[in-house]
């Protein structure tokens, strides 16, 4: 008996360090628990026996009292451990219930960001090829149309738009800022941002101070042109001016410098749309 009560005092104390247990431990514990409860009251009936045998039983009475003592320490031990394992198990539950919420609030946003993308990467490819079907090979000979990060980029020649050292649309030009304000206007959830760059020779035109102002005004004519002429709404109109500081060429040959004086139409989705799903991202707790 002596035996038995070590082994299972040693496998209770072994069982409080534990901290978090199965449910199939759970229920070892419990069986333990049980069977301790039992013996605690065996000891406790042979303890009673020993003392109607009187004196002559001393080393018996000892052995049992010693054996009580270890029964009333492996009982205390398993109870603790026991509760334990009942807090643990349940902050366990409570902590995977936090962490499915989680991954299911964060699949949910995953979607979301996929729906937009899969939505903004067909609108811009039937962007592009409904504008490049619209345009004649001389017009397509002076415009390059791209797509970037989801956005739609039209790169107009600069001798295709303005007399040199100008920023005044030539007549030619209309008619292709024509079929691209159509283009635009059939798709509203889209914001147009022109952007004028030139090349690094300094100007030289009365009221025309540089290159920034040059490029700006370029892009100001064009934005003008969509707004007064074919109708864009100027609330999705952006003008600015790059200079000579957004070179796609090297500025060394003529060839160069004629790529880089450009004026580029950039078509992209509505801000908002995306500050929108920024704002529903899930917020996840952070693990201490």
């Amino acid at each position: 008996m002596k035996l038995r009560i070590t082994l299972i005092f040693a496998a209770a104390a072994a069982m409080a360090l534990t901290g978090c247990v199965s449910n199939k431990k759970y229920a070892t514990l419990q069986q333990q628990y049980d069977d301790l409860q039992s013996n605690y009251q065996q000891a406790q009936v042979e303890l009673a026996k020993s003392h109607t045998k009187g004196q002559t039983l001393e080393e018996r009475l000892t052995e049992a009292q010693k054996a009580n003592d270890e029964l009333k320490t492996a009982y205390a031990a398993m109870q603790k451990t026991l509760d334990q394992s009942i807090a643990t198990g349940s902050q366990s539950s409570v902590n995977i219930s936090k962490l499915v919420d989680e991954i299911n609030a964060s699949n949910k946003y995953i979607k979301q960001l996929v729906d937009a993308k899969s939505k903004s990467d067909s609108l811009n490819m039937v962007l592009t090829n409904n504008l490049t079907r619209s345009l004649s090979r001389d017009e397509l000979r002076d415009i390059d149309i791209k797509v970037l990060k989801g956005v739609v980029y039209i790169s107009l020649s600069d001798n295709m738009l303005y007399k040199s050292g100008s920023y005044e649309i030539t007549p030619a030009a209309m008619e292709t800022l024509g079929k691209i304000a159509k283009i635009i206007k059939d798709y509203k959830e889209y914001d147009v941002l022109v952007e004028g760059n030139t090349d690094n020779v300094p100007i030289s035109r009365e009221n025309i101070r540089n290159n920034w102002d040059l490029s700006a005004l370029r892009a100001s004519s064009v934005v003008q042109v969509l707004q007064n002429d074919f109708g864009i709404d100027p609330k999705r109109l952006t003008a600015g001016g790059r200079g000579e500081y957004n070179p796609v060429a090297e500025n060394d040959s003529e060839s160069g410098k004629a790529r880089n004086r450009r004026t580029e139409i950039i078509i992209t989705p509505e801000l908002d749309d995306f500050l929108e799903l920024i704002d529903q991202a899930p917020e996840t707790e952070t693990a201490e």
